[in-house]
């Protein structure tokens, strides 16, 4: 539209020039300048709200374009700073996971060192004299050393029957109250003489003490 108005006032402007200088059309000349002169001003006004506006639509694209590239490069530190983040809890995972089978393969080294211990390899001895011991203790009490004589005077050594004494399951203070319960199943004991009877057996001052107490003495 400016420019066909632009166009139109250029023609007049020429046609007015060119009739100016003709003396019978002089008049028709300066209509036409005046027309053209007055195309020009309006054109003029029209361009100008159009290149504002143009000019206005450039810079809102240019700004909007500025905007996504400003929120693409903020995308992209987010994604950026995620990555490092998963790659640093992923690393923590590995961590983590390698300290806790570390500990784990420790726990199971010391509790086979403690089984180990625990249940150490036996000759054929000292598993007799395991037997032989659990078999005493089923008919009759006991106590530590009376066990280990009795073992002893089956023929086993002082080793053997002292490892079987201490692989064996046995409460010698239970022991101890045992053996006062049969000998008082056959004779009347004072509580000194039953300590003292208990003693002899092999039996600990304070276990004797704890059987005297038990069967009432």
């Amino acid at each position: 539209m400016v420019g066909f108005l632009g166009f139109i006032a250029l023609v007049l402007l020429i046609m007015g020039i060119v009739q100016f200088f003709k003396k019978e059309k002089r008049k028709k000349g300066i209509i036409k300048l005046g027309i053209g002169f007055a195309l020009f001003t309006v054109a003029g006004i029209i361009s100008t709200p159009v290149e504002e506006e143009k000019a206005a639509a450039t810079e809102e694209v240019t700004e909007d374009e500025n905007k996504a590239s400003e929120e693409e490069k903020a995308e992209k530190e987010v994604e950026a700073q995620k990555e490092v983040e998963e790659e640093k809890a992923k690393e923590e995972a590995e961590k983590e996971a390698e300290a806790q089978k570390k500990a784990e393969e420790e726990k199971a080294r010391e509790e086979a060192e403690k089984e180990a211990e625990k249940e150490p390899e036996m000759s054929v001895s000292q598993e007799n004299a395991i037997r032989q011991a659990d078999s005493y203790l089923d008919f009759s009490a006991f106590s530590e050393s009376g066990l280990i004589d009795q073992l002893e005077y089956e023929g086993f050594s002082t080793e053997d029957a002292t490892f079987a004494i201490e692989n064996i399951e046995v409460d010698w203070r239970e022991q101890a109250v045992l053996h006062a319960e049969s000998y008082l199943d056959f004779s009347a004991f004072s509580r000194s003489g039953l300590i003292e009877q208990l003693l002899y057996e092999g039996h600990s001052e304070a276990d004797a003490n704890y059987a005297a107490d038990q069967v009432g003495l």
